[in-house]
């Protein structure tokens, strides 16, 4: 096995050009990222923050100032809202099961949309199991949620409505203002989380003017480092913890914090609202190019999602009939364009990605999609040259698929 990958990864050998898309399952992190978390493995701040001496302070003091920053960024009143964990899943996690295990007594319904990142999905049917009810909204052709029907399942039984504000596969915007009201107007208690992990930093999001009680929110989807996240948690909302063990400053997730990683997290957050309509319109521009030029090159291709203002401005999600998507990735990397076939947790699955099958998708088209995300640092030379291998690598397969019907 060992043998083969290092073929693989020998195969690459001068390629022409490195394009990296493949936001949605990891990214590389910037200079400038490293150089702000370095210091803290070794020269300051690397003690235990709950410990009474220099090395614990220093800790303590750069995690509180780490949160203070990102709690502006989303206009939280409190930094002690913002509570740090190893990442996106561990925060949907204790989102839904804080949150049920919290309730438990005031209800059994718990409501998401049938395109929620599985972290959520799965957790819902683990909860299904011990009792509790799990209600799908259904989306239309370009993932929004039918609020009609949202507003039709809320009732006293609810505990909890969670949806995403920008889906992570196909981009879509959630009206998530639109989502709260009706779930608050029908009874105020019930708990209202939502990930934001794929619109933090790419779109504006206001606790101030959408007051959700639980916010997830992603390190390394704006090039952070991996194995950090948070978990937004309104100072008035309580939830219970989902595992034990030493606690410190965050009350929430047991264990010692991991305070390079946090410093790390909060300066990506800082470049990535740092000259921020600049760089939206940057990616918007590049999203586009590529969304049309692929479109306008290629027959027999989908987009997945809406188009424009409805669209997160880095996703692009695109079907290929007669083309199947895991094959197109390799073909691609082979050129230095690496992206990826569906979502990252359901890949090496025979089951098509759920979102594009909620959508409407065909099980072939489900399978012929590929995801690619931009970001500020993407030039146009970059998506010139995406645009210039993909065709090719597209005739390919579909005349190998051909071939194989014949």
């Amino acid at each position: 096995m060992v043998e083969s990958v290092r073929e693989l990864i020998k195969a690459h050998e001068g390629v022409e050009r490195e394009v990296y898309l493949d936001i949605e399952n990891s990214a590389p992190v910037p200079e400038e990222v490293i150089r702000a978390m370095l210091p803290y493995f070794n020269v300051k701040a690397y003690g235990n923050p709950t410990l009474t001496h220099k090395p614990g302070w220093e800790a303590y003091e750069t995690i509180i100032s780490s949160a203070k920053r990102m709690a502006q960024y989303v206009g939280a009143k409190n930094p002690e809202e913002i509570n740090f964990l190893p990442g996106e899943t561990e925060a949907n996690n204790l989102a839904i099961l804080g949150t049920a295990y919290k309730r438990k007594g005031e209800g059994n319904k718990i409501i998401v949309s049938e395109i929620e990142p599985l972290s959520i999905i799965h957790v819902c049917k683990m909860l299904e199991k011990n009792g509790f009810k799990v209600e799908k909204i259904p989306v239309d052709g370009e993932g929004l949620i039918n609020l009609e029907r949202l507003k039709e399942k809320v009732d006293n039984n609810t505990i909890l409505v969670s949806v995403s504000l920008v889906n992570n596969e196909i981009g879509t915007i959630q009206p998530i203002k639109d989502a709260l009201d009706i779930v608050k107007a029908k009874k105020s208690e019930i708990i209202f989380h939502t990930d934001i992990s794929d619109a933090y930093g790419r779109i504006r999001f206001d606790l101030n003017r959408i007051p959700v009680d639980l916010a997830t929110i992603s390190s390394y989807k704006i090039l952070g480092p991996r194995g950090i996240g948070a978990l937004y948690v309104r100072e008035d909302v309580k939830i219970e913890r989902i595992l034990e063990g030493q606690i410190g400053t965050q009350k929430l997730w047991p264990g010692v914090e991991n305070t390079p990683l946090i410093v790390g997290f909060s300066k990506a957050s800082e470049l990535a609202f740092e000259n921020f309509e600049e760089n939206i319109n940057h990616m918007r521009r590049l999203r586009d190019k590529l969304i049309d030029g692929i479109l306008n090159r290629i027959n027999g291709t989908l987009l997945n999602g809406p188009y424009g203002s409805k669209r997160s401005p880095d996703n692009v999600n695109i079907s290929f009939r007669k083309c199947e998507g895991e094959s197109l990735t390799i073909e691609l990397s082979l050129k230095g364009v690496y992206v990826s076939s569906g979502s990252a947790c359901t890949r090496r699955a025979l089951k098509p990605s759920h979102v594009l099958t909620a959508i409407g998708r065909r099980f072939e088209e489900a399978h012929g999609s590929i995801l690619m995300k931009v970001t500020r640092y993407h030039t146009e030379e970059d998506i010139n040259y995406v645009l210039n291998v993909i065709p090719a690598a597209v005739e390919r397969l579909r005349k190998i698929y051909g071939s194989m019907g014949e």
